[in-house]
């Protein structure tokens, strides 16, 4: 009497009828448990996974591939770097210079501190800055005039209109080498220009970056070929590891070379810790939700003395029947834990193609309903966490029983 056997006792015992109502119910009890708390794990992890993913797409249209900067300093001469080498890389695509220093910004009677970003006319294709404006066109330049492009926070704290050629907006950026003076026109370089465009990406970003032509930014920070860092776009189907370590052997111990992940490390590290407890909770809860198993295996014993001593008188082992019990606890296990992976999927299907939770909340938002982002490595996580818990939660309780299945053999 092997496997097959075992099985389809076990079988037998959860579907069929029992004498005693309440059995019936407690094993219910016990599928529904599992399979709520396994639904509930996929359903929150994928929206997080959604949440997540919408968030790292807005960053990944500010941050490039790839960026070199100093390990130690602020800016550096773009003579001084393997800029040739580096474009001949495999895998390289696009390749932008950028200067970074903070500026105040006047438009009319309000000013506002911000980060004033010179970035060349390769930036957009390599950021793809320029697919998240909300107003106005990504222009920095045409023909002789500049322009400036401006993070919508910057703009409602300015209270600034884009295309307004009768109020520009002023930048100041303090002169370098010069002391603080009791006369501005000493002290700081300007610069009017108009706004062309306004993006949204995060209120992070919003609220303090403004772009402008690097031309316009050397001139204004007195500097002749200098940069802050380098962007610089990886073909998709290229190995951006690969490249990255080929870019950090050529540029040298000088520079820094980071990839998307380690511009946002940090953002990166949050959000995996927060999901990492968010599972940890609901196991918790998927745990508390496994107990029923121990009930339903209680009252199965004492429901099934008279099959039990059968096996006895049979020569049926204390092994085989304690396999037996094993197994119906486990089927009671995996029956929640397929049903909870069924429904969950089909939950997270619907939102996804129907938008059926919307966010309720006030203001302009990029999404009116919860994203949500499925990832099969997450169903593996969940199936074999609830499997497990299931085993834990038959196989400790089993010990016991054993003693009363023990008793019911017959003399």
């Amino acid at each position: 009497m092997g496997l097959k056997f075992v099985l389809f006792i076990a079988k037998r015992y959860l579907l069929a009828k029992k004498s005693h109502n309440a059995i019936n119910i407690i094993t219910l009890v016990s599928v529904i448990g599992v399979a709520v708390g396994t639904m509930s794990l996929i359903i929150v992890l994928s929206v997080f996974n959604g949440f997540e993913k919408l968030i790292m797409n807005m960053f990944n249209t500010f941050n490039p591939d790839i960026e070199i900067t100093l390990k130690h300093g602020k800016t550096f001469n773009i003579d001084d770097f393997p800029a040739e080498e580096v474009k001949n890389i495999p895998g390289v695509i696009s390749f932008s210079q950028v200067l970074e220093e903070s500026a105040l910004l006047k438009y009319k009677d309000r000013q506002h501190l911000v980060r004033l970003r010179g970035v060349d006319e390769h930036y957009s294709n390599i950021t793809g800055i320029d697919t998240m404006l909300v107003e106005g066109n990504f222009i920095l330049n045409h023909g002789d005039m500049d322009y400036l492009v401006m993070g919508i926070g910057v703009a409602h704290a300015l209270n600034a209109r884009i295309e307004d050629f009768m109020n520009p907006t002023t930048i100041y950026v303090p002169r370098r080498g010069h002391t603080v003076s009791m006369h501005p026109a000493q002290a700081f370089n300007a610069s009017s220009n108009t706004v062309s465009g306004i993006f949204g990406i995060h209120l992070e970003y919003d609220m303090e970056y403004v772009f402008a032509p690097i031309r316009l930014t050397r001139d204004l920070l007195n500097y002749d070929n200098h940069v802050s860092a380098i962007a610089v776009s990886i073909d998709p189907n290229f190995n951006i590891n690969r490249a990255q370590r080929r870019i950090a052997e050529i540029a040298g111990d000088k520079f820094e070379v980071k990839n998307r992940f380690q511009q946002q490390e940090f953002l990166y590290q949050v959000m995996r810790s927060e999901k990492f407890a968010i599972f940890l909770i609901l196991t918790l809860v998927l745990i508390i939700a496994t107990f029923n198993v121990i009930g339903s295996l209680t009252m199965l014993v004492i429901e099934k003395k008279k099959d039990i001593a059968v096996l006895w008188s049979m020569g049926a082992r204390k092994q085989l029947i304690r396999k037996i019990f094993f197994a119906e606890g486990m089927l009671i296990s995996l029956t929640g834990a397929v049903l909870g992976l069924f429904l969950g999927w089909l939950i997270c299907f619907l939102q996804i193609h129907y938008g059926l939770v919307k966010i309720q909340a006030t203001g302009a938002y990029l999404i009116d309903a919860y994203p949500v982002n499925m990832q099969w490595l997450d169903f593996f996580y969940v199936f074999s966490t609830v499997i497990f818990i299931g085993f834990v939660s038959v196989i400790i309780p089993l010990r016991r029983l054993f003693v009363m299945i023990e008793n019911i053999r017959p003399e």
